[in-house]
């Protein structure tokens, strides 16, 4: 089973526009379109997750997330194994939507549906997320997790399952952080190695 890169969307692979649903709008974070490139090359397999609680909210329709991943995917030029999303939230005004679910970060249910639909081994795998419940998403689910660090966290309410593995600046760092500790652990096991 291969491994994947979790991705988190909004802050951690696009600039943070809340609740954005204009395709217009999109423009890659820093360190992005490298990053994203060299976890493509290196065979994860690349797997967004993100919450989508403007349907909850009534911002927007369900309907309104299909061009967001389109244009996600042309932004990020490399092909992209799979694209989950969460419309829920507890406290929405649309009724079908403000459910307690198991799909919403910090719960794992994306990264776990991700993995048994695409043959996914999570624990050879990795989250990268800009907010602590990315991070608790990714631990529940039994995965590696990198905090890019750009100022979007704001509550830093730190438990044990919520401290990343790594924490670094920006998006390549983390591919970074990913591939170096990926080479190590591939030497490591290789026996050929002295």
């Amino acid at each position: 089973m291969p491994p994947a890169i979790f991705l988190d969307k909004d802050g951690t692979l696009i600039e943070d526009v809340p609740y954005n649903v204009d395709p217009a709008q999109m423009r890659l974070g820093a360190g992005v379109a490298a990053g994203v490139r060299r976890l493509h090359e290196a065979g994860f397999a690349l797997v967004v997750v993100t919450n989508q609680s403007g349907v909850a909210r009534g911002y927007f329709a369900e309907a309104a997330i299909a061009p967001v991943e389109t244009r996600l995917r042309q932004l990020l030029r490399v092909p992209i194994t799979g694209f989950y999303y969460c419309p829920h939230h507890p406290d929405g005004t649309v009724l079908e939507y403000a459910i307690r679910c198991r799909c919403r970060k910090p719960q794992p249910g994306m990264l776990r549906r991700a993995a048994m639909d695409l043959g996914l081994d999570l624990n050879c795998s990795w989250l990268i997320g800009d907010i602590l419940n990315d991070v608790e998403a990714g631990q529940r689910a039994g995965c590696r997790t990198i905090l890019i660090d750009n100022g979007n966290e704001t509550e830093w309410l730190l438990t044990p399952g919520r401290v990343p593995h790594q924490t670094v600046l920006t998006f390549d760092e983390a591919a970074k952080v990913i591939l170096q500790q990926t080479h190590a652990n591939s030497r490591r096991s290789d026996p050929t190695v002295a």
